[in-house]
């Protein structure tokens, strides 16, 4: 980026934002043999973190993208999904998906699978994933919102800002643009 561009949330790029803010948190690009990719329409996306811990049930995932965000919690944030690294099922796909735009929020990151993977292609969010499997997770109504979540070197809050492209996904106690 030149100097005389100013980085904004529509053309960051997370090298230049680390280079800039050296302490910010960066995720391990390999995990367990397990590495995040892009899935959503968006290049890049950023935000505030909602954070939800839930393993193999999506139920927490699906009421927090319905959750009206220009009113309440999505709107503009970024939720953090700890899946546990589960590969066995997915916690996001197109419609829960698509609740989220409704919703206002900027993007999705899923320590875990998501289905659906065309569609969300070509949907206006940010979803990046460790895989994709055609199940879905089976709702028992588990799972915790806005506790503490670690993967990938990461150690993540609710209120907390993400940036995730290409290059891949740096975490901060700040905002960083």
């Amino acid at each position: 980026m030149t100097e005389s561009m100013t980085m904004n949330k529509e053309n960051f790029v997370t090298c230049d934002l680390l280079d800039a803010n050296p302490e910010a948190q960066v995720c391990l690009p390999n995990i367990e043999g397990k590495s995040f990719h892009r899935f959503g329409g968006q290049n890049r996306f950023c935000g505030e973190i909602v954070t939800v811990k839930c393993f193999e049930d999506n139920s927490r995932v699906k009421s927090l993208l319905n959750s009206n965000g220009k009113d309440k919690d999505g709107y503009g944030k970024v939720l953090v999904v700890d899946g546990g690294g589960s590969m066995r099922c997915a916690l996001l796909g197109d419609m829960i998906a698509q609740s989220a735009i409704d919703n206002g929020w900027a993007g999705v990151i899923v320590y875990g699978c998501v289905r659906d993977v065309d569609d969300l292609a070509k949907m206006d969010i940010g979803v990046m994933a460790l895989g994709c499997i055609p199940r879905k997770s089976t709702r028992r109504d588990e799972g915790q919102t806005d506790i503490e979540i670690s993967f990938g070197d990461l150690r993540l809050r609710s209120g907390m800002f993400v940036y995730a492209d290409n290059n891949g996904i740096i975490a901060s106690d700040k905002a960083l643009i």
